[in-house]
């Protein structure tokens, strides 16, 4: 019985941050949210803060979506983040949007303001950003690999560090002639589609390539270690070539061993999450910042 209470006392204090009844907090909404790694991150950011505030998933399905986030409006919740699929589906249920937001037709996080309404920004763009800062990539050429949500957030930031050139290669036509008209007034992008020869020679004047597609994530069992487009399509890749994958699970993807055994500089998704998570933080409580490693390293130990 002794041993018990031992334990109970452990998961309240090591594991809940000692919940009480003036407890708060923020959620994760999306379908689905059990994979998520952002309540480890998040946690240990509000412990090492000291704030009264617990971050939970919470599974969404569309139909529910107007109503979860009415719902919570009225509960001690105090700030959201949106994935997959409700980041484009929000914009209806908030009254303040955020430039960048809109640019990118994305939303992934959320706060109550003063009239207790939602007020919401996206927090991927810096989260992509924040491992090339220092990579001086100005006038270099990049290369997108897929059309998708994600790639919006990968091209504004590439446009934002000033590449001279930047090429998207993807399977799905519809989605890239509508990513080329959301960036016409800003940049010309240079477009193909996977099985076209000329990828060969953009893979090896590449200075920076980024994967945005989903192949090589843990979750889809049997692609774990494919190759995005497959293998022949990187024949021509060199040790020049900066390769960030957006996937962090497993770590490393198939994808960034190969580069690295060719001699490429890899990054994972890792600090792109770690980044973004750490701008939500900031966002929710008007300014706090924790340190990178203190979210970073949360992450490393459960994985």
């Amino acid at each position: 019985m002794g041993c018990g209470s031992r334990t109970d006392h452990y998961f309240k204090g090591k594991i809940l941050n000692m919940i009480s009844s003036k407890t708060s907090f923020i959620a994760l909404i999306g379908n689905p949210v059990s994979h998520s790694l952002s309540p480890i991150m998040q946690n240990a950011a509000f412990k090492y803060l000291g704030l009264d505030l617990i971050y939970i998933a919470i599974p969404c399905k569309d139909e529910d979506l107007e109503l979860v986030l009415n719902s919570l409006k009225k509960i001690n919740c105090k700030g959201l983040n949106i994935t997959i699929p409700h980041k484009e589906k929000v914009f209806n249920l908030c009254s303040e949007i955020s430039p960048i937001a809109s640019k990118l037709k994305a939303i992934n996080t959320l706060k109550l303001n003063s009239e207790k309404e939602w007020s919401a920004t996206n927090t991927d763009l810096e989260g992509f950003i924040y491992p090339l800062k220092n990579l001086n990539l100005t006038k270099k050429k990049s290369i997108v690999l897929g059309s998708g949500g994600a790639a919006k957030s990968v091209i504004q930031g590439l446009i934002n560090l000033n590449l001279s050139k930047i090429s998207v290669i993807t399977r799905n036509k519809s989605s890239l002639d509508e990513l080329i008209k959301n960036f016409e007034n800003q940049i010309d992008l240079q477009s193909f589609l996977s099985n076209d020869n000329q990828a060969q020679n953009l893979i090896e004047e590449a200075d920076l390539i980024v994967n945005t597609t989903p192949v090589g994530m843990k979750t889809a069992k049997n692609e774990m270690n494919l190759l995005p487009y497959g293998d022949s399509f990187w024949r021509s890749l060199n040790s020049k070539t900066i390769v960030y994958d957006l996937i962090y699970n497993p770590a490393p993807t198939h994808l960034l061993k190969f580069s690295a055994d060719k001699g490429c500089m890899t990054i994972d998704g890792l600090q792109m999450l770690v980044a973004q998570g750490l701008k939500s933080l900031s966002f929710w409580t008007n300014g706090l910042e924790v340190p990178f490693h203190i979210m970073n390293d949360a992450l490393k130990n459960h994985l």
